[in-house]
């Protein structure tokens, strides 16, 4: 594996007595208090799980599931991290380990928390672009937010439209079902400037993946809660009096629908079919499943997911979530034994229902997940991924291809003891050979 892109050093600057006063660089020599590089690159690897972690609890809170011991071990785990209170490698591992197997409990919350509130997910087809009208765009991840502004504009000529990871609200029938939820508009997070400069009307922003606005539309964009960006105006908690007054001054969408696209295949809907799939894989009529999903981004390197997709063989399916799906779902992939080859299972939110029908399908094969026709590979940009990936690695799943590049907080040592215990690995630059090897494998 190549660590090209590592940096030189870590800088550490928690603590007062960071050398020269301006912090210590943990490269070949150990920190003032001892720390090193792996030890410091541990403690960031467990504190951006955490972050991961919480940000998905937040959201199984707003839908009224908690639990104790994921907050303990926030507690904790934050704790370990701070000055003079843990310089074991191992111990910290296993830390970060525990942040993986506390995730899949707060991604399983979120799970039944959006399902108990929101309905049995179901494949839907979804209309992108837009229709005529006033119009309000909903962009982030927030369920909760969506179906509070539908309630609010029911009964009214007001059009709401997903956008990014809001995509899969269409799955759930009390959103879907929902008449002023008309469609899609947009793709990934990256390419909101020009979206959001191009949609006439307000934007309401719910959580992560905003970026900062350009100066023609900031005044157009409405956010809640933690989410705040410069220019742009804060809602209180429910109130979208202000976001719907400003769509009634907007100019009004002009019609332009671009296409029909089907979601919906949540791990409900597939584990449905688990025992034809089973059947079908013993009857050499499924070669393989391929997980490809995770975060998009704009840098160069993120072809690779597509070009990965596209290879895929005929007779194989590929399941996908997270932003990383406008990535390759605008490509024809076809049917097999009667369903798309392509299956949509949701948000990044929803990584636990990939991993709940790996497990699903090892147990009815007899086996572990390691042993069943499946392929992973994850783009990742920030500290949800982190914590997605972590929960792959606690349950022991190996060989995982992540990219486009490695992440830079993993020191060589540490980066070695993942790729030995799970034989982690960084995609490489030809798609098409890494497929191969995968197929081969």
């Amino acid at each position: 594996m190549t660590r090209s892109n590592m940096p030189l050093q870590f800088l550490c600057v928690q603590c007062e007595q960071t050398a020269h006063g301006t912090g210590c660089n943990i490269n070949g020599n150990p920190g003032v208090c001892g720390k090193d590089r792996d030890v410091q690159s541990l403690q960031e690897i467990l504190l951006y799980g955490v972050k991961g972690m919480a940000a998905y609890a937040h959201h199984a809170r707003r839908l009224g599931k908690t639990d104790e011991y994921v907050s303990s071990f926030i507690e904790e785990a934050l704790f370990s991290t701070v000055t003079n209170v843990n310089f074991d490698v191992d111990s910290l591992l296993e830390l970060v380990l525990e942040c993986g197997r506390v995730n899949l409990r707060v991604m399983q919350m979120l799970d039944e928390g959006h399902v108990e509130t929101y309905g049995q997910p179901r494949p839907t087809q979804v209309t992108h672009g837009l229709r005529g009208g006033p119009g309000i765009l909903v962009t982030g991840h927030d369920m909760v937010d969506l179906h509070r502004l539908l309630q609010a504009v029911e009964g009214t000529d007001i059009n709401v439209y997903t956008h990014g990871e809001m995509l899969p609200a269409h799955m759930y029938p009390a959103l879907g079902d929902h008449p002023n939820l008309v469609g899609h508009y947009g793709g990934a997070w990256q390419k909101q400037k020009s979206e959001f400069a191009a949609f006439p009307g307000p934007v309401l922003a719910t959580t992560n993946c905003l970026l900062i606005p350009r100066e023609q539309y900031a005044d157009r964009i409405f956010h809640t809660r933690v989410t705040s960006v410069p220019g742009g105006t804060k809602l209180p908690d429910d109130d979208f009096s202000a976001l719907i007054a400003r769509c009634r001054t907007c100019q009004p969408c002009q019609e332009r629908i671009e296409g029909v696209s089907t979601i919906g295949f949540h791990r409900s809907v597939i584990l449905q079919k688990a025992a034809d799939i089973v059947e079908a894989v013993k009857a050499g009529r499924i070669s393989r499943f391929f997980v490809i999903g995770g975060c998009d981004g704009a840098e160069p390197g993120r072809n690779y997911f597509s070009d990965y997709a596209q290879a895929t063989p005929d007779d194989s399916f590929i399941l996908t979530l997270g932003c990383g799906k406008f990535r390759i779902n605008g490509y024809e992939y076809g049917e097999h034994l009667g369903l798309p080859r392509l299956m949509d299972m949701g948000q990044c939110n929803d990584a636990y229902g990939a991993i709940d029908v790996a497990l699903a399908l090892a147990e009815a094969f007899e086996c572990g997940v390691n042993d069943l026709p499946l392929t992973i590979v994850l783009s990742w940009f920030e500290q949800k991924a982190v914590a997605v990936l972590l929960t792959l690695l606690s349950l022991g799943v190996k060989g995982i291809r992540i990219g486009p590049a490695a992440p830079a907080f993993i020191s060589p040592n540490v980066m070695a003891k993942l790729q030995e215990a799970f034989d982690l690995q960084v995609i490489g630059n030809d798609a098409r050979a890494d497929l191969a090897e995968a197929i081969g494998a």
